[in-house]
């Protein structure tokens, strides 16, 4: 009961009028990234990162949520309308969506999507409002051994679900662990390659590198493989499903749902993971699988849902453990980081009202979604028609002076452009830069709590397996990295990335 009376106090602080704006705008610009594919919210988010710096820390988290799902809620737009998602985890909603609308069933479509996010939504604001608070109190219990233990599972998770190659994931997470490396050493005061420049004396800026490998090095490949997509033509009608697609719509939703409020809770889980689980079971339970593919209303609703669910429940292990389960909860702890907030279990004891103030905002962001959007189907419509090369030369230029005003360094602009290069050979070379991002920020807490974890012990490292909590942490990391170099595992793995992309 403590929790939903919180709860009603955070809504009082989502609902000012500023804050509201500020969801409003989030939201919209969600929706926007989702609808262009190409740019995504990872792009989005790393490109508004340096904005964020001058605003309150409960209304920067605020908008970057909105960004977040109102992204998976513009991704399934495009993917009805031209059959290309804008958003990653909208892919599996091509298969139905899109077969809906050239049935001319798109106006259903769209609604189911919209209908499935905001019942999604509103579960996970739940489910978060229930189950963040016992686990911060939890997480309180955690000694240095704890968090190293647990971080070190959080790395082997995103190896285990990064696309592509172990041994290329691996790589990235090492190459991220050394450039968080890169600056002082709090405990000695000694520099670590910091080649003798005076600006990477504090280290390597988390918005260069996260704006270079997410936003310029996606604008240099969306360059490279634009194309010009057709456009659904027909007028977008009956914009509500008949009666009986939403009678098979609603348990498709509901199980959608839960899937995605316990995938996104996983390390390494979030919106992607959550969608396609979601189809998967949806069409194995079928009585009717032949059905999927060809226009499926439950193709619909069960990946919109779970993606919504995942994207909002994957905020629970970064505000209540400090450790980002994906890519872009690392984007989130580094605004959390910019606003001098350290993510963990003290956000909700230390900072109750950006807490609630951001859990609130999930339930009026997913009511602003449905009540927004759908009327604006026809412009989404249109902004899909403009070619991609008007576009990125704006995006180029607002990273530059974005990443130049945070610290006045034209270094970080250098560096921006260096990290772009490597964004971009990174996807060529089919090296997934989520685990970097992951590492960068995880290596400099690993490293600080397993020098605390030694000076604990006396210098004895047995205290990782002596603690109980620990070591049920590493037996599950060494279990991840075991079942991630079975052949099975690998096959299985193999498989899935192929059906993805």
């Amino acid at each position: 009961m403590d929790s939903f009376v919180s709860l009603f106090h955070g809504l009082f602080i989502a609902l000012q009028p500023g804050n509201v704006v500020y969801c409003l705008i989030g939201t919209l610009v969600g929706t926007l990234i989702g609808v262009l594919p190409g740019i995504g919210p990872l792009s989005a988010i790393a490109i508004l990162l340096p904005i964020t710096f001058y605003l309150e820390p409960v209304s920067a988290l605020i908008m970057l949520a909105g960004i977040y799902y109102g992204a998976q809620y513009g991704g399934s737009t495009s993917a009805i309308l031209i059959n290309i998602p804008g958003e990653n985890s909208s892919v599996v909603t091509c298969l139905d969506g899109h077969q809906m609308a050239r049935r001319g069933r798109a106006g259903s479509a769209l609604a189911v999507a919209a209908l499935a996010s905001l019942f999604a939504g509103i579960f996970a604001t739940i489910v978060i409002t229930l189950f963040a608070p016992p686990v911060s109190r939890l997480a309180l219990m955690f000694g240095p051994a704890e968090y190293f233990s647990l971080m070190v599972l959080g790395l082997i998770a995103a190896i285990v679900l990064a696309h592509g190659s172990v041994l290329k994931a691996l790589g990235m997470i090492l190459l991220g662990l050394l450039l968080g490396c890169v600056g002082t050493d709090v405990a000695s005061g000694s520099l670590r390659m910091a080649l003798g420049i005076p600006e990477l004396f504090d280290g390597i800026g988390f918005i260069p590198l996260a704006m270079g490998l997410f936003g310029v090095g996606e604008i240099i490949r969306n360059i490279e493989n634009e194309h010009h997509q057709s456009v659904l033509e027909a007028r977008v009608r009956n914009l509500w499903p008949s009666a009986e697609e939403f009678r098979r719509a609603w348990p498709a939703a509901t199980r959608g749902t839960l899937i995605g409020s316990v995938l996104g809770i996983l390390p390494g889980g979030g919106a992607m993971l959550s969608s396609f689980a979601a189809y998967t079971i949806e069409k194995k339970i079928s009585k009717e699988p032949g059905r999927f593919g060809k226009g499926a209303v439950e193709g619909v609703a069960a990946p919109e849902a779970a993606n919504n669910a995942g994207a909002q429940t994957s905020f629970i292990p970064l505000l209540t453990l400090g450790i980002p389960s994906n890519a872009m909860m690392a984007l989130m702890a580094g605004a959390l980081l910019i606003h001098g907030i350290q993510p963990g279990p003290r956000v909700i004891t230390n900072n109750p009202e950006i807490f609630w103030g951001l859990i609130a905002s999930m339930l009026v962001g997913n009511a602003l979604l449905v009540v927004i959007n759908l009327p604006l189907i026809g412009i989404w419509t249109q902004l899909l028609r403009v070619p991609y090369h008007l576009f990125y030369p704006m995006i180029l230029v607002f990273c530059c002076i974005g990443v130049y005003t945070v610290n006045s360094s034209v270094l970080d602009v250098m560096l921006l452009m260096i990290f772009g290069f490597f964004g971009y050979m990174f996807i060529k070379w089919q090296c997934e830069p989520a685990p970097l991002l992951l590492a960068f920020i995880l290596g400099p807490l690993m490293e600080e709590n397993l020098r605390r974890a030694m000076e604990v012990s006396y210098g004895d490292p047995a205290i990782f397996v002596t603690r109980p909590i620990s070591a049920v942490l590493l037996i599950a990391a060494a279990g991840c990295l075991v079942l991630v170099l079975l052949p099975a595992f690998q096959r299985t793995r193999e498989v899935a990335f192929q059906d993805e992309s």
